[in-house]
Order: structure tokens, then C-alpha cells, then sequence
């Protein structure tokens, strides 16, 4: 097949989607609120009721509120599977969907953060679907255009932020991942309750 006969927005969904379909997704599913706010080191950053949060800053509009600090910490605080999930969601996904795909404005301050895994999972993939329908509206033409003022590089291409997203995706959805692994070898009374 000609390079030129590619079809480059197909190609670029796929990354992601192939990893969802048979890697990910099955991998989330089951995830209860115990593991979802689980920490295994002290102070870790997470999702928390309001007014309950040590952290430097909290931010959120609902009754649950997502850690942080700017400037972040050095090092910086280890996160929960809630604060890793609320960070792909808002941050990751959201974000880009109100800059790119016509979503709702958005920001961490505005988001009403998951206060269950079930919720959490469910916020997830209501964005995950708006970024892919958004990236395959692109086309092929749309993929060239330059994302603009609404990103920190501009002059970047769509296609830049198709690959930076879907790298952020699976780094961070693989850390939760992990932390599941974790939090089933060392919680044995987890066993067969969310796998």
C-alpha cells in the first residue's frame, strides 16, 4: 500500500482504541470506592469530601474536591487511583473536548469530581467518546490544522495532540492499572471481589 493511501485519522484513533478494547477497559472493570480512594503511602493526593483535604489546594465544584499545588511539590505527592482518574478526565480529556470538540467549558476548579468508582468510570467514558468522535470529525484535512491559542504549543497540529493525549491516556489509565495490581496483593481480602 502507497504511504499516501493511509488513512492517517483511522490510523491515529487505533492507537488508543485498540489499547482500550483489549487492555484497559477490562481491566477497570469492578473497581470499587475502596480501591478507587485507596492510598498506599501517607498523604497522598486523592479526591476527598469538601473541607477535608490537607493538600496545599483543593479544587472542584461539587462535594468532593481533587489535591494539588502549584507549584507542585518536589517530589511530587504520590495519587490515588480518584486523582488519576479525575486528572485523565478533567485535565486530560474534558479540557481538550471544550477547546477542540465543542464540549461544555471546563476547568478543575468548575468539575464536580467523582464521589464513586462507578461514577468515576462513568466520567470517563463520556469524555473518552467525545474525544474520539471529535478526532474522527478531523478527517484527514483536519489533523494538519494548528491547535491554537487554546494549547500551550499553538502551532502544533491536531495530529501533535492526538499523539500527546493518547500518550497521556495510556501512561496514566496503565497507572491505574498498577495501582489496582497493588491494591489487590496487598489487601487480601480484596481477592474476587473486583476481578
Amino acid at each position: 500500500m502507497d504511504i499516501d493511501e493511509l488513512d492517517w485519522n483511522r490510523t491515529l484513533r487505533e492507537q488508543f482504541e485498540f489499547h482500550w478494547n483489549h487492555q484497559l477497559r477490562a481491566r477497570l472493570d469492578g473497581l470499587a470506592d475502596d480501591e478507587y480512594f485507596w492510598s498506599p503511602v501517607p498523604d497522598a493526593w486523592s479526591v476527598r469530601p469538601r473541607g477535608t483535604s490537607t493538600a496545599p489546594m483543593q479544587a472542584g465544584a461539587g462535594d468532593f474536591t481533587v489535591d494539588f499545588g502549584y507549584p507542585q511539590p518536589i517530589p511530587a505527592p504520590f495519587t490515588t487511583i480518584a486523582w488519576r482518574l479525575g486528572h485523565v478526565i478533567v485535565g486530560v480529556l474534558a479540557t481538550r473536548n471544550a477547546a477542540h470538540f465543542g464540549g461544555p467549558e471546563v476547568s478543575y476548579e468548575t468539575w464536580k469530581y467523582a464521589e464513586t468508582a462507578s461514577t468515576a468510570l462513568d466520567q470517563l467514558e463520556e469524555q473518552l467518546d467525545l474525544w474520539l468522535t471529535g478526532v474522527r470529525s478531523l478527517g484527514e484535512p483536519g489533523l494538519q490544522v494548528r491547535v491554537g491559542p487554546k494549547e500551550p504549543f499553538p502551532d502544533l497540529r491536531m495530529s501533535d495532540l492526538v499523539l500527546h493525549i493518547h500518550r497521556e491516556l495510556i501512561h496514566h489509565l496503565s497507572e491505574v492499572c498498577l495501582l489496582r495490581d497493588l491494591y489487590l496483593h496487598t489487601n487480601p481480602s480484596a481477592h474476587g471481589e473486583n476481578r
